[in-house]
């Protein structure tokens, strides 16, 4: 299988290396957002977040969206707010997947690959597979007393999980890592994210070949086989969908891990309270999503003029949907900047909304659930232990999540 087999993995990097590339240089948005969202829940027009005014080309002036209910209502009208935006954002590195199709083509192809993800395959993966690996991982540092847990877990979980999950040897991890980041890097370096999708597109195409000749037991073989009323994925389907789950599979998880921990630590009464009782994880999770969703922004196009929240847009607008600001509507939620999992509204726009809702929201859920568990069953005493003058917090503007959890603990 050539690169699965032959080739010297790269050696780990350092989760600062997001800080600007990825994630954007912003420690806090969301007083920006607030006093934005107070004026307008629907901005046209250049709009500044903190990092100066967004630049734009063209003739139809952008919109910002900051409003609870106007993302749900922009979400929920996928005629008049169109997808197909992402084919010149996104197109050129990961080729046509179902991030930028409207329907009736992207039911079609959803329908291909979600079966993929169904709760039954989660369950297997479960025990044998992500308990296996946070396991491996805490093994590294337990004896320690001390450990980063976004340089020595939530950052290194998922990539290996994914790995796994599409029958890849996890050797080859590292390298996963950094094609990933460099596609979703994209806009601040076009051509290492070119050369990173040529990159996964011949590593895959091996790996493809040989799973038509000999399927195995992994995600990349039921690829190959899958059939919905007759019709199966080409090659360049599959390849376009592994260069969006790889680094949607990376990325999300990682961030929204990182968040809950971050939340967590930073509540000691709500972390003591889900050390106690585990069934508060889900409740916990989804707030943390809420609070700090892994990521802040999805785009949209206007198809036809249309109106929003009384504002009149016209049709071909870029539509920025700013989902962390919309999580954090005061017309929604009571004391919206507040970590709150027990809080009576727990709705949000995290993982999207509509036909478009984030395909693989079930297995980010499920990883962080057996990651937090498996940190809890063998970590007691879990605290924040930050250096001397360190500053902990959560980083970034399109992405959101900490650069570091420094913590202290007793191993069980």
């Amino acid at each position: 299988m050539g690169p699965t087999k032959t080739d010297t993995a790269m050696a780990p990097f350092d989760p600062n290396e997001l800080k600007d590339t990825v994630a954007g240089n912003v420690r806090d948005p969301y007083p920006v957002m607030a006093e934005l969202r107070r004026q307008s829940p629907v901005h046209v027009g250049p709009v500044d977040l903190g990092t100066g005014p967004e630049e734009h080309y063209g003739d139809v002036p952008p919109v910002t969206v900051f409003g609870f209910d106007e993302c749900v209502q922009v979400l929920r009208d996928n005629e008049t707010f169109s997808s197909t935006i992402y084919e010149s954002v996104v197109g050129g590195v990961m080729g046509r997947t179902i991030l930028q199709m409207d329907e009736p083509e992207h039911r079609v192809q959803r329908a291909l690959v979600a079966p993929a993800f169904r709760s039954k395959i989660l369950e297997r993966w479960e025990d044998d597979l992500v308990r296996a690996v946070v396991d491996e991982l805490i093994d590294r540092f337990a004896a320690q007393g001390h450990a980063d847990l976004v340089r020595e877990l939530t950052f290194n979980f998922p990539v290996q999980v994914i790995a796994r999950i599409l029958g890849l040897p996890r050797t080859d991890y590292p390298r996963f890592q950094r094609w990933a980041i460099a596609i979703t890097s994209v806009a601040a370096n076009w051509d290492r994210g070119v050369a990173a999708s040529e990159a996964l597109r011949d590593y895959f195409a091996e790996v493809l070949a040989d799973r038509r000749r000999h399927p195995d037991d992994d995600l990349i073989s039921e690829l190959a086989a899958v059939e919905v009323d007759g019709q199966h994925l080409t090659d360049e389907e599959i390849f376009s969908f592994l260069r969006l789950l790889l680094p949607a599979g990376v990325e999300t998880t990682y961030r929204a891990s990182g968040n809950l921990l971050f939340g967590l630590l930073t509540n000691p009464d709500q972390l003591g309270a889900v050390e106690e009782d585990r069934s508060l994880l889900s409740q916990a999770f989804e707030e943390s999503v809420r609070w700090e969703p892994p990521v802040t922004v999805i785009l949209r196009r206007t198809t036809r003029d249309t109106t929003l929240a009384d504002v009149p847009i016209p049709a071909g607008a870029d539509v920025a949907l700013l989902l962390g600001a919309a999580n954090r509507d005061e017309r929604k939620y009571e004391k919206p900047d507040e970590f709150d999992m027990f809080r009576a509204v727990r709705q949000h726009v995290g993982f999207g909304f509509g036909v478009h809702v984030c395909l693989g929201m079930h297995l980010a859920r499920m990883e962080t659930r057996v990651a937090l568990n498996t940190i809890f069953d063998r970590l007691a005493d879990l605290r924040l232990d930050p250096a001397p003058g360190q500053d902990v917090h959560v980083h970034g503007l399109a992405f959101r999540s900490p650069i570091s959890l420094p913590v202290a603990f007793s191993a069980r």
